[in-house]
């Protein structure tokens, strides 16, 4: 469904480039999840972005490829994109309050897709979308179309963003950090939601975190981003069962578990992801892996693989 290929997006910016997304290649299969992992920082934000041509004010694509069911992104105008987005790609971003407009009930932000791409009338409109909220788990859909932002809790905003994502049926779902800012027992519940409408209506979903445990529990596979590059990608249970990457095996490393010993130190990665303005020459992650080696330093790792779409960038492997 998607097929993003070496992908690089830089911003200029007082002078100065920085190059977020380097060479990034992935796929999302049609009725696959797939889950974007890494720290802050690291250009899984500014990925999906590129993928939906949101990007900011200095913004470019340097070059690659981004397809939707085989039809290429790259390059086309702004009107062109404008078809896309809420039709074949649907977004929802980390914070809802800061993402619905304050100045218009729900009920509107989420018709209008459907308006916009459907051509369906004010009342079809209204009809489907209460269905939709009603889907999401939002009790009372009457009410909750009349309704404004400020009246819903983080979690009901959550399945409203959700809501206004879906009402057209894309292709494939982004999710940037849809759980981040809610807290755990809201967080499994917006899981949940997710998964069963995945099943629901077979799209593809790329899920963006920072937590492996999200991934595990609703993802068929996993590509780990680090310093604007993929460092290694592979199924969910081959990955969590052999990780390659000395960063991949760090970040499992860093997640509570309820198995094992009862009381476990976390294990922390010293140090923070590079500048992504900085120039590299070796690994990337050199400076805070601890099997690093000077030919790690001197040299920039390509993407190998151990087969069964098990990729890593490693010189010294795991």
């Amino acid at each position: 469904m998607l097929q993003v290929t070496n992908l690089r997006t830089q911003i200029r910016s007082g002078g100065e480039t920085t190059v977020p997304v380097d060479g990034v290649s992935l796929s999302v299969g049609g009725g696959q999840i797939v889950g974007l992992v890494g720290e802050s920082g690291c250009g899984k934000s500014m990925t999906a972005l590129s993928v939906m041509g949101l990007m900011p004010p200095g913004a470019s694509i340097a070059g690659g490829s981004i397809k939707l069911g085989g039809r290429e992104l790259v390059g086309l105008s702004e009107k062109e994109l404008c078809a896309v987005r809420g039709r074949d790609i649907g977004m929802i971003f980390q914070d809802p309050m800061t993402s619905l407009n304050p100045t218009k009930t729900v009920g509107k932000q989420i018709s209008e897709s459907l308006r916009l791409h459907a051509g369906l009338n004010r009342k079809s409109a209204r009809a489907r979308a209460e269905d939709m909220i009603r889907s999401v788990g939002l009790a009372q859909p009457s009410r909750a179309y009349e309704s404004f932002p400020h009246q819903f809790s983080g979690g009901m905003r959550q399945r409203i963003m959700i809501a206004i994502a879906l009402v057209s049926e894309p292709k494939l779902l982004i999710a940037d950090e849809p759980t981040t800012a809610l807290d755990v027992t809201v967080q499994a519940q917006i899981l949940s939601l997710l998964h069963d409408l995945h099943e629901t209506h077979h799209m593809a979903i790329l899920l963006i975190t920072h937590d492996f445990g999200v991934v595990a529990s609703i993802a068929d596979r996993v590509e780990v981003m680090y310093a604007g590059q993929i460092v290694e990608g592979a199924d969910i249970d081959e990955l969590y069962g052999h990780p390659r990457h000395p960063y991949s095996a760090a970040l499992l490393a860093a997640c509570p578990s309820l198995h094992g010993p009862p009381v476990r130190r976390l294990q922390s990665i010293k140090g923070l992801p590079p500048s992504l303005s900085a120039r590299f020459t070796g690994c990337r992650f050199a400076p805070r892996c601890s099997r690093a080696t000077s030919e790690c330093r001197a040299f920039a790792p390509e993407l190998e693989s151990s087969g069964a779409g098990h990729g890593f960038r490693c010189i010294h492997p795991m």
